[in-house]
């Protein structure tokens, strides 16, 4: 007799399993993202249910802990790339794999960022809104006046400054993400202003576009300006996901040929509101990974 899904176990994934994971997502229509996937499984813990035909994964998910707080725990945990295979729809896998990584969470406040189809599951599981991000995509073309920051290209030694910013920003500790943008992100810009450091941006490949993220700035002039400095040196489409209450921002990437993709629902478990800055905080690196 075969073994029920819901009772299926669940293992960790590694960057081994990169291919699968991404094989799962082409299976739900999702691009394969073998470059994404591969950072979050490095920077973060795999979690994934075996297809008990042999045929690849039934569901997969990536948590990624922020922190630590006291005596090593988390005090963040976000989920993404939450994927159930389409073969297996609709049969409890995915509230079954949310459970458990919720379970492993602790005490930590959870968050992701959900899709409409993954919302009503989401807030069954004790997850409210905090937030949204709206996706835009498009050749940049810049129009009107520039942006009047300073921005440059980053350096091995701006490396603390971005760290101490990010934790400040995010208001976690994110140095096992941070580190390994350079080698992940086709580039890595900062912005300074009297020698201090006044945001920083990046932008990695991920298939046909340039993704810009994070893009952390201290005002919108800033966060303009990077941008407009990163689509410089960018022969693709670019793609963000702003947070709506950046409304500066999201006019002025329409008007440089940016256009609305999908939105995203904010979502938090465990807590009130998200750490940080939400002012500063304009771009996410990954909606995948908080």
């Amino acid at each position: 007799m075969s073994t029920p899904l819901v009772e299926l176990p669940v293992r960790r994934l590694t960057k081994a399993d990169v291919t699968l994971c991404a094989d799962l997502s082409e299976d739900r229509g999702w691009p394969r993202e073998e470059h994404k996937w591969g950072l979050l499984l490095a920077a973060g813990t795999g979690y994934g249910i075996d297809d008990p035909s042999g045929k690849g994964l039934v569901t997969a998910c990536v948590v990624t802990r922020y922190g630590p707080g006291p005596e090593q725990r988390s005090e963040l945990v976000a989920i993404g790339m939450v994927l159930v295979a389409e073969r297996y729809a609709r049969q409890g896998v995915g509230r079954r794999l949310m459970k458990q990584v919720i379970t492993e969470a602790g005490e930590a406040p959870v968050t992701l960022h959900a899709t409409p189809y993954g919302r009503p599951l989401y807030e069954e599981l004790g997850f409210g809104t905090v937030g949204r991000a709206e996706m835009v995509r498009g050749f940049f073309q810049l129009t009107g006046p520039a942006p009047r920051a300073v921005t440059r290209p980053a350096t091995a030694e701006d490396l603390p400054a971005i760290l101490r910013l990010d934790a400040e920003v995010f208001g976690q500790d994110r140095t096992h993400m941070i580190t390994r943008l350079p080698a992940f992100a086709d580039q890595l810009r900062v912005a300074e202003s009297g020698g201090a450091l006044t945001g920083y941006a990046a932008a990695w490949p991920n298939m046909e576009t340039h993704v810009v993220g994070p893009l952390v700035a201290r005002d919108t002039d800033t966060a303009k300006s990077l941008v407009a400095s990163l689509a410089e040196s960018s022969d693709r489409p670019l793609r963000t996901d702003i947070d709506v209450r950046h409304e500066e921002l999201l006019d002025w990437l329409r008007a440089c040929g940016l256009s609305t993709v999908a939105f995203n629902t904010v979502m938090l478990r465990g807590a009130g509101d998200l750490p940080g800055d939400a002012s500063r905080r304009f771009a996410p690196l990954t909606v995948a990974a908080g």
